[in-house]
């Protein structure tokens, strides 16, 4: 396929829809590690958004904060072109995948782990929920959202290729890739707001009791 299918710049989870029932999780890891009483339970935190809207930038202090595993869902893609294979529907898929495996053996270690995708089909978001499901740990997800639509174009433009060998994703790719809107409980933040700031407003998130209701906040 080549590097600028569009199918693939929409999502490589988008097709087929039952793919991913066929690569369950490892069962060894289902039951957790006993931990001693004081120590918190680790957290599956999953970062949302289209390209462009500063998830890494926020990933990253977030992990450093929180001393957690930041698994970069475009870094595990961008080896797989490195080592030598064309870039296609498979290679999108194992980054996810291969993420979703890093994240269940650093979390039976009792690791935090910041999710860093666009995560932005029901394939994608499902994987996290059976992950958390399967480890026995709470997910909280944060989407990041950038409402000025001239600033998100600019941010685009002039980044380039975030992480090469990847190639740089186009505006008109942005605009039309597949993005649903979640219908469970997210913290929405607008990555307009310094990264500091944001970082605090997901600390709270996670340490704050698990969400209820359907609906997002801001």
């Amino acid at each position: 396929m080549p590097l600028q299918s569009h199918r693939h710049e929409r999502c490589a989870l988008a097709r087929p829809p039952d793919l991913l029932s066929a690569l369950p999780l490892r069962r060894e890891h289902r039951c957790m590690p006993r931990r001693p009483a004081t120590r918190r339970a680790p957290t599956l935190i999953v970062l949302a958004g289209l390209p462009g809207v500063g998830k890494s930038t926020i990933a990253r202090r977030l992990a450093r904060r929180r001393a957690a595993v930041w698994l970069r869902v475009d870094v595990v893609e961008a080896a797989l072109l490195a080592a030598g294979f064309s870039r296609s529907f498979e290679t999108g898929l194992a980054a996810y995948v291969v993420a979703r495996d890093l994240a269940r053996d650093h979390l039976a270690l009792g690791r935090d782990i910041v999710i860093d995708a666009v995560n932005g089909v029901e394939e994608a978001r499902r994987m996290w929920r059976d992950l958390a499901s399967a480890a026995g740990v709470p997910r909280r997800v944060v989407e990041i959202v950038l409402a000025d639509r001239a600033e998100h174009r600019r941010r685009i433009e002039r980044r380039g290729s975030a992480t090469p060998p990847l190639p740089a994703v186009s505006w008109p790719e942005v605009v039309a890739r597949e993005y649903l809107p979640w219908t469970e409980p997210v913290l929405t933040l607008d990555g307009s707001r310094t990264p500091e700031a944001n970082v605090r407003r997901i600390v709270a998130y996670c340490d704050a009791p698990a969400p209820r209701a359907r609906g997002r906040r801001r």
